[in-house]
């Protein structure tokens, strides 16, 4: 059993990643195997919905000079995924958007690949704006035939600097369930 977490924050050790690392040290505990990558540290081409994954039905997206098809490849094999971002001005980094965008035309056009696989976004903001955030990541999971567990509350951090995430103490705790959730249902599915 994996599952996969995609940090779509460009800062270098954010607090979107130690948010993810939370939700992951859960599922670890459960004895599933996780992975994180950092989708925004590198170039990320945005979709041209050329359609051409939907033409050569190979499970790829045909532009190849980013990491995309691979980590289609990861998600997979993989039995659930998270993706996390933090907020710019009210919704998703684009970078996050950019591979929503992606893996759901690829994965779509080929499957549905996704189906029935665990998904679970988390979002992390400064004051506003996460719960859109949130909701939009979903989609992908929802329109996806994914299975989307919940949490104490919504997936949602608030913090602003490096570290601040250590001070919201509720959201730390809801990315703690979340993790114990993802991992409770992806054992569930596999029984």
């Amino acid at each position: 059993m994996k599952v996969i977490a995609f940090n779509g924050s460009p800062r270098k050790n954010g607090n979107t990643r130690r948010a993810l690392e939370i939700v992951l040290e859960r599922i670890e505990a459960e004895g599933i195997e996780t992975e994180l990558i950092d989708i925004a540290m590198r170039p990320l081409e945005p979709c041209h919905a050329c359609g051409t994954c939907g033409r050569n039905r190979d499970r790829k997206c045909i532009y190849d000079k980013d990491k995309l098809n691979l980590w289609i490849e990861k998600i997979c094999e993989a039995d659930g995924f998270i993706i996390g971002s933090p907020t710019y001005f009210g919704n998703m980094t684009p970078q996050t958007k950019a591979f929503i965008d992606r893996v759901g035309f690829v994965t779509r056009a080929n499957g549905p690949l996704l189906k029935r696989k665990v998904g679970a976004a988390v979002a992390v903001n400064r004051r506003a704006g996460a719960l859109v955030t949130f909701q939009d990541i979903n989609n992908l999971f929802l329109i996806s035939q994914m299975i989307v567990p919940g949490s104490s509350y919504w997936n949602i951090v608030t913090a602003l600097d490096p570290g601040d995430i250590e001070n919201d103490a509720e959201g730390v705790q809801t990315m703690r369930t979340l993790g114990e959730n993802v991992a409770w249902l992806v054992r569930k599915l596999k029984e």
